[in-house]
């Protein structure tokens, strides 16, 4: 763990104070399971590097915490439907929404909270923005389906893989760092580099997200360890890891994968480590955490600008 302060806390602070006392919907039910989730916590990631891209462009980020705060919530939204999708009980450490609400709400919730951030987008938000955001929404929804199909699949290649990450969880860093830039007045240059920060600061986040799931302890996840392997996904250790093993440790994931026997989890967690899957899914992600600092390079020097680095910089030390 790191024991400096996380880069962009101002940002964090912001963000907030914001969903406390400004966030609210038409729909008080709505508004609850936000709020509840909301106060689970989050590191805001998203809406923060919405604000610095904002912020590295000239603006002051305060005058753009409802776009920031729609990127969150639109993230929010796909978490709900997530854990209806995957039969989930928890999320951040506490019960998942569909757990409380049951199901039906919490499809409509999600549904409704789409349709609510997008009606205040669009009144709000001129070209692009909106166009960008539907275009990611439309993304995400491609990335998860893709991922779904993907379930169980041992022969999945790399590249497969790496398409269901830039849809369904980095295209959302891209468009929330690309819009900050553009609402600030950003030139193309410099929106485009922070749309390619936010994609490969995404990419390599999710591969942490997938690496955490099988090294972190419970409490830090929010969730069961080793979660990804129960649902049967292909994540990045376990693919680096069948490139690089046998057929034993293919059998292995085999029996727990096809025949859903859970006892083989920790027995797959161990072969994944001993095939090379932990150490070269690091380097994979040292190498996606560089990309993204290198997509900072037209940018002037700023305060914000080096909010993003470190951003990227504590990706890779947390390795």
């Amino acid at each position: 763990m790191i024991d400096r302060a996380p880069a962009g806390a101002g940002t964090y602070a912001l963000v907030e104070t914001f969903f406390r006392s400004e966030f609210t919907t038409d729909n008080p039910l709505i508004t609850q399971a936000v709020k509840r989730m909301l106060a689970a916590g989050g590191k805001r990631l998203r809406p923060r590097m919405t604000l610095l891209a904002a912020e590295a462009n000239g603006a002051a980020a305060a005058d753009h915490l409802p776009l920031a705060a729609y990127m969150e919530l639109i993230h929010v939204a796909t978490l709900i439907h997530d854990d209806v999708v995957d039969n989930a009980t928890t999320r951040r450490g506490v019960n998942a929404t569909a757990v409380d609400y049951g199901n039906r709400i919490s499809v409509l919730a999600g549904d409704y909270l789409f349709a609510w951030i997008f009606k205040n987008v669009t009144a709000q938000y001129p070209h692009p923005v909106p166009n960008i955001l539907s275009a990611t929404l439309a993304e995400i929804c491609d990335g998860e389906v893709l991922q779904l199909r993907a379930l169980g699949d041992l022969d999945l290649p790399l590249r497969a893989y790496l398409e269901i990450v830039l849809k369904k969880t980095a295209s959302l860093f891209a468009a929330s760092a690309e819009c900050g830039a553009l609402m600030a007045g950003a030139p193309a240059a410099s929106a485009g580099a922070l749309r390619d920060y936010g994609r490969w600061y995404g990419t390599a986040f999710q591969m942490m997200d997938d690496l955490l799931d099988v090294t972190a302890d419970a409490s830090r996840l929010g969730k069961p360890v080793g979660n990804d392997l129960q649902e049967r996904k292909m994540t990045i250790p376990l693919i680096l890891a069948l490139a690089n093993g046998d057929g034993n440790f293919r059998a292995l994931v085999e029996r727990l994968y096809s025949k859903g026997d859970r006892s083989a989890v920790g027995l797959v967690v161990e072969g994944i480590a001993a095939l090379g899957g932990l150490a070269r899914t690091r380097e994979q992600i040292a190498d996606y955490a560089r990309r993204a600092e290198l997509a900072l390079a037209p940018l002037p020097e700023s305060g914000a600008k080096a909010e993003l680095v470190k951003l990227a910089q504590e990706l890779r030390v947390e390795n």
